[in-house]
């Protein structure tokens, strides 16, 4: 039986992380945003009080937490601003949770530690310009040359692109082989042949930093290879099944955000004399958001119940993250709405939502994607096979966040 029961640890972690996003990035993110400003600072700061870390086991560096609380840590991130959600997609769900699941002790010791611990950013690589749901058309190589690969290639679309220390790469051993030839590596930043770029003039997450990586003649030792040839497509496939888990909370948070200012607004604004409030389109609009955070958090914590028991949450992660996303958008445009000509402007936060929430449909699967991965289990056309997926040690159960007091 499902228990989406909060715990202690789940509600002082919900308590934390909005004092340190209210704190730490409310009161300056649409001077962030407006000036396409990075700043690690706060990362470090996310670090300190063990977001960086969050479902990562104790014995490996990080703070022990569950999947609920680690979706908490993104939707309330995301409510402030979708940046600081980015970095736990990336950096814990895409990357860190990987090597969890993947890596060998010697490898876990060297790169996840210090990244569950905040002192080294890491994040993952695998889109290129001319590949992206096609994930098994990879372009870029990996040749082996004694106890090293030689990488040649490019990715694009890579967040922190130009502030992580490392990357989880994927590249392929021989093209014919398609999904088969997809291999995973640790790269370096610092390796001979590896540059990197930023992307301007983005719609969207302003405050976060997007790039490209170019590979040339780079060469990865053997050591940083995660898994065997041939499995990093495969690994691949269940980063992003991290992944996609933590942008469905954060878009939950995004659409939170809406109703936040909306609700606001709502009071505030008055029109025929009474608050827009009492006026029923808008009051229709302020409930469809609830229905949708209502949904989209439910269906985000079930996939969380069940990763925390080690079961496989691909259909789960899929249809959370699709309907939370979609929804926050709608949310944003329906906010805008409410706002009317002030939606339009800077001076009110809920033109950013619409911005930062846009990208979330696009990447780690298009809707249209989800869409058609939906129909075919509904239809019996896809079924999963069982792949290595490990619960969050008990370690972690109902332990108190860094800073956090009963």
């Amino acid at each position: 039986m499902i228990d989406l029961s909060l715990s202690e640890e789940n509600r002082l972690v919900a308590q934390s992380v909005r004092e340190f996003a209210d704190a730490e990035i409310a009161p300056h993110i649409r001077e962030w945003d407006a000036a396409n400003e990075v700043h690690v600072e706060v990362f470090r700061k996310m670090a300190e009080v063990g977001y960086l870390g969050a479902p990562i086991p104790e014995r490996y560096g990080g703070a022990g937490m569950d999947y609920i609380s680690l979706a908490i840590i993104c939707e309330e991130l995301e409510r402030a601003d979708t940046a600081f959600r980015v970095i736990m997609s990336v950096h814990v769900g895409l990357n860190s949770l990987t090597l969890l699941q993947w890596a060998n002790e010697d490898q876990k010791q060297r790169f996840l530690v210090p990244q569950a611990q905040g002192r080294t950013i890491a994040t993952f690589a695998l889109t290129e310009p001319g590949v992206g749901t096609d994930a098994a058309a990879l372009q870029t190589t990996a040749r082996r040359d004694g106890d090293d690969y030689v990488l040649n290639g490019s990715k694009i679309w890579i967040s922190l692109a130009d502030v992580a220390d490392t990357f989880l790469v994927f590249a392929t051993v021989d093209r014919a082989l398609r999904h088969k030839g997809v291999t995973a590596f640790v790269v370096e930043r610092g390796m001979a042949g590896l540059t990197t770029g930023t992307l301007h003039g983005k719609l969207g997450i302003r405050a976060g930093n997007t790039g490209t990586l170019n590979f040339d003649d780079l060469r990865v030792p053997a050591a940083n290879r995660i898994g065997e040839e041939g499995e990093g497509f495969l690994i691949a496939m269940s980063a992003i099944d991290q992944g996609r888990y933590t942008v469905a909370a954060g878009a939950v948070g995004l659409a939170q955000a809406c109703l936040d200012a909306s609700v606001k607004y709502a009071h505030e604004r008055e029109t025929f004399g009474q608050e827009i409030g009492h006026h029923q389109l808008v009051a229709q609009m302020i409930a469809k958001m609830e229905a949708g955070i209502q949904a989209g958090r439910l269906l985000t914590w079930k996939a969380g119940w069940l990763k925390n028991h080690g079961s496989r949450t691909t259909r789960e992660t899929s249809l959370a993250k699709w309907f939370a996303t979609e929804h926050s958008v709608a949310s944003a445009l329906d906010a805008i709405q409410i706002h009317g000509a002030n939606g339009y402007s800077n001076e009110f936060p809920v033109e950013r939502y619409l911005r930062n929430g846009k990208a979330a449909v696009i990447y780690e699967g298009t809707s249209q994607l989800h869409q058609l991965i939906q129909a075919d289990y509904v239809l019996g056309y896809r079924r999963d096979r069982p792949i290595r997926c490990e619960p969050l040690p008990a370690e972690g159960f109902d332990r108190l966040p860094p800073g956090a007091h009963a």
